[in-house]
């Protein structure tokens, strides 16, 4: 698969297992009270165990304080710290500095502002994570299962590695693909049957909606060519 996947919000030694077993590029564990989908650090670092070496194991915060990413590294060994809250580029550049891990910086977007706000933050995330702004009366920055105008991404510079995300799920990630040309995507609600709870043939589906995406485009990439 050349579509770098990584799903979130992963809680139980079942969920990790099958998402290393379909050819998931990154793990994610949530490091967020409000979340369904929240893990203790030391629960989350004896998940890791199990797969470790065969995907990148992600810590996800939300403007977590420097006491509490220390009990996460420690606990977790993580290969990339994702920050998906208000963090300023100043506060990646200590956080990488600090724990020097690479850094995932997620956005909201809902329009074009949204979208240039990833300019002060150019060199110095190491990759972006673009998800949907939350619904109103929503606490979680991600993980509601809403999507927003992918259109939006033609605007980006090519340079700009990202992932994509908020609400992907089988049913809509072949499109988001096609019309994107994203490298890499991410999910969490996508494949769970109940918030926080994941659902190993919701897992199976989305892995096989993105390679059934796959070989279209290399289908219509190849009838191009011989035109």
């Amino acid at each position: 698969m050349k579509t770098e996947v990584k799903i979130c919000g992963l809680k139980t030694a079942e969920a990790v297992d099958k998402a290393v077993a379909l050819g998931a590029s990154h793990t994610g564990f949530i490091f967020f009270p409000k979340s369904p989908r929240n893990i203790e650090p030391d629960d989350a670092g004896r998940l890791a165990e199990r797969i470790r070496g065969k995907a990148k194991i992600v810590a996800v915060t939300v403007d977590a304080d420097s006491d509490v990413l220390d009990e996460i590294v420690s606990a977790l060994a993580p290969d990339m710290l994702q920050l998906h809250g208000n963090e300023s580029p100043d506060r990646v550049l200590t956080v990488k500095a600090v724990y020097g891990l690479p850094v995932i910086k997620a956005l909201s977007i809902r329009d074009a502002d949204d979208l240039r706000r990833i300019e002060p933050y150019i060199g110095i995330a190491d990759r972006f994570l673009f998800d949907a702004k939350p619904p109103k009366g929503s606490d979680l920055p991600g993980g509601n299962g809403v999507s927003f105008d992918w259109r939006l991404l033609d605007t980006l510079d090519d340079s700009v590695d990202y992932m994509l995300s908020g609400g992907l799920n089988a049913d809509n990630v072949g499109e988001a693909l096609a019309l994107t040309g994203a490298k890499a995507v991410d999910t969490s609600s996508g494949v769970e049957s109940a918030p926080g709870v994941k659902d190993l043939k919701r897992m199976e589906e989305f892995f096989d909606a993105i390679a059934r995406a796959e070989a279209d485009m290399a289908e219509g990439v190849l009838a191009g060519r011989s035109t």
